[in-house]
């Protein structure tokens, strides 16, 4: 006997405080939420054109856009975790019997994701579907939290290859800085197209990425004991004026030394990602969106000068150090180029073997010596 995901976890709880924390955005509500599903529609096209000239990369088929509220952007993600968290949670526990879960427990965890999905709701704007389904899954198999099929507003035959954007944060933070809707929407596009061409044009680089989440869920054990050496290590390193919170989360503090060494290949990973990204969008807005060097200066400046409880959660989540090891990736880009010229990251989309460590990330001379060129 087997027990499921749904047994150890409150989804409902979650989603219910998840939606209680995004609350609704007005505007979204307004007849200015109609036309950001033609403006997407139209865009995304433009944007994949774009990206694939300035790339080189080849991706199959015609990328789907969908606008989504907060409720969907939820939804999304807990569909994601469900299916993440499934081969862990789904574990026999000792004597080949389910793991026993408490409703304190099942509450608890409730409670911390519904609140960190909420908050990240009403934060996010855009995001690559790389998660919801592969080749011979589908994400959405009847189950979903609340008894729905798939997240709200969403096309559950197009999830596996969709771009998402969502609405009410789009049209808020158009507002709040008076931003040129065509031209964000499209610079917005440009960047989760990145994304698209990145894990559908380097035919290892999902499964890679997939493997290394894979592994850290599965060394993910629940251990009073390894919670406890944690904290203990937080106070030692601050002490030594080391802050272990800053260079990955809670995640990072209550990691084994294997756990560690995963989450780095992954923030190695994710940070050439993010910097490959971010310098893709800024040459393929060039002489399309005239506004693009302002969007990126303010959304960085947004990201930096967090104040408060958003700033603690950006610390404890690790998105802060996330943070720097984006701007770390752009750096990267920027000296292998310098030293090998444009286009200089097509020799790491050639294998997996090629990817930089974290540590490469900040010492490109070490990639440069160890990866020969073309």
């Amino acid at each position: 006997m087997s027990a499921s995901a749904d047994e150890h976890v409150d989804w409902d709880l979650a989603r219910r405080i998840a939606v209680k924390v995004a609350g609704t955005e007005p505007l979204y509500q307004s007849y200015l939420a109609e036309p950001l599903r033609a403006d997407f529609a139209r865009f995304v096209p433009i944007a994949a054109e774009l990206v694939a000239i300035e790339t080189g990369l080849e991706t199959p088929g015609e990328a789907h856009a969908e606008v989504i509220d907060r409720v969907g952007w939820i939804d999304a993600n807990i569909a994601a975790f469900r299916r993440l968290l499934q081969p862990l949670l789904g574990a026999p526990g000792a004597g080949g019997e389910p793991a026993a879960s408490s409703t304190v427990t099942r509450t608890l965890g409730a409670v911390e994701l519904g609140g960190v999905l909420g908050w990240m709701s009403r934060r996010v704007l855009g995001q690559y579907d790389l998660l919801w389904a592969s080749e011979d899954e589908t994400a959405h198999d009847g189950t979903g939290p609340g008894g729905l099929d798939g997240p709200s507003g969403l096309d559950s035959q197009t999830t596996g290859d969709t771009v998402y954007f969502v609405g009410p944060n789009i049209l808020l933070t158009e507002k709040r800085y008076a931003f040129v809707p065509a031209q964000f929407r499209l610079w917005l596009a440009l960047h989760e197209l990145t994304h698209r061409s990145q894990f559908t044009g380097v035919p290892w680089l999902r499964p890679h990425f997939l493997k290394l989440v894979n592994g850290l869920v599965d060394e993910a054990q629940p251990d009073p004991e390894r919670l406890r050496e944690g904290l203990r290590t937080l106070v030692i390193q601050r002490r030594k004026g080391q802050d272990l919170l800053g260079e990955g989360g809670l995640a990072a503090v209550f990691a084994t030394e294997h756990q560690r060494d995963l989450i780095a290949q992954v923030g190695g990973m994710m940070s050439l990602v993010e910097g490959h990204g971010d310098v893709t969008m800024a040459r393929a807005a060039r002489g399309h969106i005239p506004d693009a060097e302002r969007f990126a200066l303010v959304m960085s400046h947004r990201r930096r000068n967090a104040r408060g409880m958003n700033r603690l959660l950006q610390r404890l989540l690790g998105i802060e150090a996330k943070l720097a090891q984006y701007r770390a990736g752009e750096e990267f880009i920027a000296e292998i180029e310098a030293e090998r010229g444009p286009r200089a990251v097509d020799r790491i989309w050639e294998r997996a073997e090629h990817l930089p460590s974290m540590t490469e990330i900040r010492n490109p001379t070490a990639w440069l010596e160890r990866v020969p060129a073309a």
